[in-house]
C-alpha cells in the first residue's frame, strides 16, 4: 500500500506543500462524508424561502434542537452567518424569539486553537483555554459580537424532509445592532470564506446557489426560494453570464463593468437619465438621492438602463433602477461610490441570479420571481 501523497504514489504532484496536501485529504474526507449522508444527496437538496423586507431579504431556516425558526437578511458580502443569542447585553427587536443555546442539545462552543476559529476574520481569544470571540462590522454600522459556535442548522429541501446540518459554524451574537430593524434575527452569510453557508453546505452542491428577489414592496406572503447545487442553475433563453473575480482574502464577489448604457446611449448615468425622463423633477425629501421626479402612477415611464458586464448586458427596467421615497415621490436608485460600486438588491429584482463557484461566474436572467 503506497499513500497517495508518497513520492512513489502516481498522483504525486511535486508542486503541492504540505498544507495543500492536508487541505486536499480534508477535502476528500468531506466528499466521502457527504456521499453516505443522506441529507446531503441531490435527490433532496437544500433550499430557503427569501421574503422581501423593504429593502432588505429575509432567508428562513432554524437553528438548534430542537430547531427553532428564524429569519437572517440575505448577505452575499458576509463570511458567516450569525444571530442573536441569549443572555443579550444589546439586542434589537427580531420577529421570533432569540435563540437560547442553553436549550439545545447540540449547542457548542469553538475552542481557540480549532480551524474554524483560525479561518474567520475579526476572532479573539482572551486566553488559548478560552471559547472563540468572533466581532464583525458592515460599512452601514451594522455589527455583532459574540461566540463563534457549533450548531444544528436546518433548512427546507426539494423533495423529502427538512435538510440538517450538525456543526454548522454560527455567530452567536451577545451585542448587536442593524441599522434597518426588519424583523431579522441576524446575518445569513453567503460571501466567499470558509464559514459562509455556501462552503459549510460542501462540495455536493458544486458551489452553485441562486436567487430571486422579489420586487420590496411584495408583502411577506408572496416569497422566492435561495437555491443550492442543481436546483441553483440558471439557464435556457435570455441567461446572459460574466465571470467572477476575487481579491486576496475579500468576501466580496466582484465583476468586471465596462459600461452603462441609458437607452441606447453610452454614456453617463445621471445626466443622461435626466434628459430622457419627462416627468417634473423634485427633490428628494430624505436629501440622498440627487435625481426625483413627481409620479402619480406606479407605472413610470423611464428609459431602460443596461450594466453591461464582461459578456453579459443584463437591462434594468423602473424597477430596478427607481425607487418610491415618499408618496408621489421616485428616485433614481444609483448613489455615487467613493470605493467599489455596489450591484445592490434594488438592482436585481425580478431577476434570478445564479452564482457558479467552481467555474467562477455569474448569471442572471430576468423573470418574475414572485413565480419562482
Amino acid at each position: 500500500m503506497i499513500h497517495r501523497d508518497s513520492s512513489k504514489s502516481p498522483f504525486y504532484n511535486s508542486t503541492e506543500t504540505q498544507f495543500q496536501r492536508i487541505s486536499n485529504a480534508l477535502s476528500r474526507s468531506i466528499i466521502r462524508v457527504n456521499h453516505f449522508n443522506k441529507s446531503f444527496v441531490s435527490a433532496n437538496t437544500p433550499h430557503a424561502p427569501v421574503t422581501s423586507a423593504l429593502g432588505e431579504y429575509l432567508v428562513s431556516y432554524a437553528i438548534g434542537t430542537p430547531p427553532l425558526q428564524v429569519y437572517g437578511i440575505l448577505d452575499t458580502g458576509s463570511e458567516i452567518t450569525w444571530l442573536q443569542c441569549q443572555p443579550c447585553k444589546r439586542c434589537f427587536k427580531q420577529i421570533t424569539p432569540i435563540f437560547d443555546p442553553s436549550k439545545s442539545k447540540t449547542y457548542k462552543t469553538i475552542g481557540c486553537t480549532t480551524n474554524t476559529c483560525r479561518s474567520v476574520q475579526g476572532t479573539s481569544c482572551p486566553s488559548s483555554t478560552s471559547t472563540c470571540k468572533y466581532s464583525i462590522s458592515y460599512g452601514d454600522g451594522t455589527n455583532s459580537q459574540g461566540d463563534l459556535s457549533f450548531e444544528t442548522l436546518t433548512l427546507a429541501s426539494t423533495n423529502g424532509p427538512p435538510v440538517k446540518i450538525p456543526r454548522f459554524g454560527i455567530g452567536c451574537g451577545q451585542s448587536n445592532y442593524v441599522s434597518f430593524e426588519r424583523g431579522s434575527s441576524g446575518i445569513v452569510g453567503l460571501g466567499r470564506a470558509p464559514v459562509s453557508l455556501v462552503n459549510q453546505l460542501g462540495p455536493s452542491i458544486g458551489g452553485k446557489f441562486s436567487y430571486c428577489l422579489v420586487p420590496v414592496l411584495s408583502p411577506p406572503s408572496i416569497s422566492s426560494k435561495l437555491n443550492f447545487g442543481n436546483a441553483a442553475v440558471v439557464s435556457g433563453r435570455g441567461t446572459v453570464s460574466t465571470p467572477l473575480y476575487s481579491r486576496n482574502r475579500e468576501v466580496f464577489y466582484y465583476l468586471n463593468l465596462e459600461a452603462i448604457s441609458v437607452g441606447r446611449n453610452r454614456i453617463e448615468l445621471e445626466s443622461a437619465v435626466a434628459k430622457a425622463v419627462k416627468l417634473q423633477p423634485t427633490k428628494d425629501p430624505n436629501q440622498v438621492l440627487s435625481l426625483c421626479y413627481k409620479a402619480t402612477s406606479d407605472k413610470l415611464d423611464v428609459p431602460v438602463i443596461t450594466a453591461h458586464f464582461t459578456g453579459a448586458d443584463v437591462l434594468l427596467y423602473g424597477l430596478n433602477t427607481f425607487t418610491k421615497v415618499a408618496d408621489g415621490v421616485v428616485c433614481l436608485a444609483f448613489l455615487p461610490s467613493q470605493s467599489t460600486p455596489t450591484f445592490g438588491n434594488l438592482a436585481q429584482q425580478n431577476i434570478l441570479v445564479g452564482y457558479d463557484l467552481q467555474k467562477n461566474t455569474v448569471s442572471f436572467k430576468l423573470v418574475d420571481c414572485t413565480k419562482q
